[in-house]
């Protein structure tokens, strides 16, 4: 009998935020939907905060589905009995408190815990916690709104929570500093300032949990250079088209490639990302970028701990180059999802 599957879809923070999310899931949505195995349904959450259960992810299909309150879409929710949640929503909010919704629900989910994915989100806990681990991270210090940073630069400063690369700047001098912090404190409630890498390169790499073996996917090389592209921006993540939708930058051949798995620094990226993985407590599947200085070691810049399942995202590329499919990477994590017994959020809870 198939898996009743329900994808959670939008964002109640932002329209950038909930066009990001469709973008993802509809390219999950389309490559799944011949999937015999699963039972798929949408929720979708818009930044109104309501929610809506439509057919598919066109945007004339969300918008003539109806809008429901909380306890309505709850009440929708008990009656499609989801065996496992699939998260699909990248804003604050959707990473944490959606997720700890559907335990509360005791429906499991795909991928990390709420707990986790806050964690990863903070580049400041985060680096902290993979430092402690032995991993190699730059130089760094949190930088409040009127603060003023000790290191002398060149560094880079990024808002310490925000994503997509929203704010981030290198400062090659301290008359530099200003704009750079102002920019971090617009995305975030402070800055987090690090050490310049020197490159060499630029990498992610993914983390599966398989049966409880990390299996470390083939890196993903980004387009940097020390001169003309020495950090990445969000013009190198997404752009919209004419139309206003939003468009994946960082997915053509120019911008990131696939890197063989006897390149050299394939074992000590791999290493550190698992240690990342066992560190920040992940479960199912970890993403992890890095820093390669000029000698070939590498430094931990961030984590992203989602995945969308769809053709264009990282961990489905990369695993799709190890030789797992779509298909086979989807199914088996939401079996795992579904062999996880939710646990009551209060120990002792009747059940």
């Amino acid at each position: 009998m198939a898996i009743r599957v329900l994808h959670l879809v939008g964002s109640p923070t932002s329209e950038f935020y909930a066009d990001l999310s469709r973008l993802y899931a509809a390219g999950c949505w389309e490559a799944t939907a011949g999937d015999h195995e699963h039972a798929a349904s949408l929720a979708y959450v818009s930044p109104d905060g309501r929610w809506r259960f439509p057919a598919d992810l066109r945007p004339s299909t969300i918008t003539a589905a109806m809008p429901m309150s909380l306890p309505r879409a709850l009440d929708h929710i008990s009656a499609l009995k989801p065996e496992v949640m699939v998260p699909q929503m990248f804003c604050p909010a959707g990473m944490t408190a959606y997720r700890s919704l559907f335990d509360v629900l005791e429906v499991p989910f795909v991928g990390n815990t709420a707990a986790v994915m806050a964690l990863g989100a903070d580049k400041s806990t985060s680096r902290a916690v993979v430092s402690a681990a032995g991993v190699a991270v730059p130089e760094g210090e949190l930088v409040a709104p009127g603060e003023h940073p000790r290191l002398d630069p060149p560094v880079v400063v990024k808002p310490v929570n925000a994503d997509n690369s929203h704010g981030v700047t290198l400062v090659r001098d301290r008359d530099g500093y200003a704009a750079a912090l102002e920019s971090a404190w617009h995305h975030s409630r402070a800055a987090l300032v690090e050490r310049y890498v020197e490159l060499g390169r630029e990498v992610r790499c993914g983390v599966l949990d398989r049966d409880g073996e990390l299996v470390t996917l083939p890196l993903e090389e980004y387009a940097v250079d020390a001169v003309t592209k020495p950090v990445r921006d969000e013009a190198d993540k997404l752009t919209r088209d004419p139309g206003g939708d939003l468009r994946l930058v960082a997915k053509d051949a120019e911008h990131a490639w696939i890197v063989p798995a006897d390149d050299p620094s394939t074992e000590a990226v791999g290493a550190a990302a698992r240690r990342c993985f066992r560190a920040l407590g992940c479960r199912g599947y970890g993403l992890f970028d890095f820093r390669i200085d000029p000698s070939g070691r590498p430094w931990f810049l961030e984590a992203g701990l989602y995945c969308s399942f769809a053709p264009s995202s990282v961990v489905t590329v990369m695993a799709e180059a190890a030789g797992i499919p779509l298909a086979d990477l989807f199914a088996a994590q939401v079996e795992a999802a579904r062999r996880r017994t939710p646990r009551p959020l209060v120990e002792g809870t009747p059940r």
